[in-house]
This record gives C-alpha cells, structure tokens and sequence, in this order.
C-alpha cells in the first residue's frame, strides 16, 4: 500500500519516443491541463506526467500509527478526506472512536464527506482561517496535511492536555522555480513565509511543547505544459489569478523548453510536524 502523494513518483517521461504527450499539440496539452477536474487532493492523474520525491518520514503511515493509540481525533483542511482515508485504513481496526474533519471549499467538503462517512467521520465545513467550532480539549490527537496556515491559537485550545499536533508542512520557497518562472523574483518576506523556525516560535507562543520538527527538500519535474497547468490550477496559492489565456506566452515558452532541454525541474520543501500540548 502507498501513502497518497502530492504528485506521483514515476521514472517514465511522457515526452519519450513514441509516447502520446511527445505528439500532442500545446494547444491540446492547456487543453488536456485546463480540463481535469481540481476537487480533493488525489494527485494521480499526474502519473507519469510530473513527479515528486517523497519525504523520508511517510506522513500518512505516521498518522496512521497515532490513530490506532487515539480516542479523539481531529485532521484540519482534510481536502478530499483521501489521506485521512489511507491512515484510517491502515489504523483498522483499531481507530478513534470520534474522528472529525474540518475542510474550507465547498466541492472539497462534499468529496470528503462521501469518502469519510462510511468510515464514522463527519466533515465540518468550516473556513481555513477561522476559529476551530470545537469545544476546548475535545481532541487528543490533531493532524493536518499540507494547512495553508496553521491557527495555532486555536489548535492549542481544542487539544486535550497532554494531546499531540501532528502535521506535514509545506514550508519555505516550495517548487519557487515555477512560481518564479511566472512572477518573476519575489520579497524575502513572501518567499520565507512558511519557515519552520517561525512556526515553531508561533507554536511555541500559543504553548505548545515541540517534540519532533523535520525538513527536507525535494526534486519534482514536470514533464508536459499539461502537468504544470493542472498544478498551478490545483494549487491555486503558487501563482494566485492564474489562468491559460494570462499567462500563455509564458507557457508556451515553457512547453518549447520542456519539447528541447527536458523536464522543467523545481523542489518542494516539507517539514514534519509534531508538538504537544502540557498536561495541565
């Protein structure tokens, strides 16, 4: 069994001889890129289209090791509920009796919900940023794959005392080669943003205890204009507005560049998470 991934790890180039991508047109790769669907957080289309090394710690593989010790337990942003399933699966039969997810954007909310259900989960729409709608110590286990920004205030009051947080964090300049093939150099300020030495202090600050925090940097390519128009439409915070018709030139110079020299390769970078809340 393998743990949902970002984007799928595959030695094969689509650009090779004779594969269906090496003869596509570039306007029927954005065609291709701008037509799959961006609900839930299943990267597999992308199979032998980009891909990602994956970190060293198995995040899904480690959840699943502290749901099977939980008694209540909270995943917050859970997407399409696709990694809390694979860690509820790999957990059975020995899971939470109360397991709840949050998640922000409506079509995310519905696939999580028919992933989830039938597992005894209930998703709670609720906004990424705001305040989590749980009584205080409510949970002794709270994960989350990938938040976009982490409520730490919040995460510390819905803890149980002695409750862990335990999370994979996009952190600092994550695949900036492409976001900056885009936009161009970026602020310090906005490159370093998800440092993990500020999320510590943030965690810190809210009282939390940090236990384990890991980073590592990672190589992704993208093979095809297709993979890469699929991305930046799925991960909408890389190149904020984006859409084919803003920034065609650029991609088409992108598609002539991958055609000649290869893969376009970025990094991601990601840091394991795991903090505790003081026993009271």
């Amino acid at each position: 069994m393998h743990e949902p991934q970002h984007t799928p790890t595959s030695p094969a180039s689509p650009d090779s001889p004779g594969s269906p991508t090496s003869l596509a047109s570039f306007e029927d790769l954005v065609a291709e890129g701008a037509a799959v669907p961006t609900e839930g957080w299943d990267f597999s289309w992308f199979e032998g289209r980009a891909t990602e090394a994956r970190p060293s710690w198995g995040y899904a593989t480690s959840l699943a090791e502290r749901l099977s010790r939980s008694t209540a337990a909270l995943d917050i942003q859970t997407g399409g509920g696709e990694v809390l399933d694979f860690a509820l699966r790999r957990a059975a039969p020995k899971v939470p009796p109360l397991t709840v997810a949050t998640e922000g954007w409506p079509p995310n909310v519905t696939k999580a919900t028919a992933l989830l259900r039938p597992r005894g989960v209930a998703v709670v729409a609720s906004p990424q940023d705001a305040p989590l709608p749980f009584a205080d110590g409510a949970f002794d286990l709270v994960g989350s794959r990938h938040p976009v920004s982490p409520h730490w205030a919040e995460i510390a009051r819905v803890l149980q005392p002695g409750g862990t947080y335990f999370a994979q964090h996009v952190g600092p300049r994550s695949v900036f080669e492409l976001v900056e093939y885009f936009l161009g150099p970026l602020h310090e300020e906005q490159s370093d943003a998800r440092h993990p030495d500020r999320e510590r202090a943030a965690a810190e600050a809210a009282g939390l205890d940090i236990v384990d925090l890991r980073a590592e940097r990672l190589r992704v390519e993208f093979h095809d204009i297709a993979a890469v128009v699929h991305f930046l439409r799925k991960v909408v915070w890389m190149v904020p507005g984006f859409t084919v018709e803003a920034y065609e030139p650029r991609l088409r110079a992108l598609h002539e560049s991958i055609r000649s020299d290869g893969p376009f390769v970025a990094h991601s970078t990601r840091h394991l998470f795991e903090a505790r809340k003081p026993d009271a």
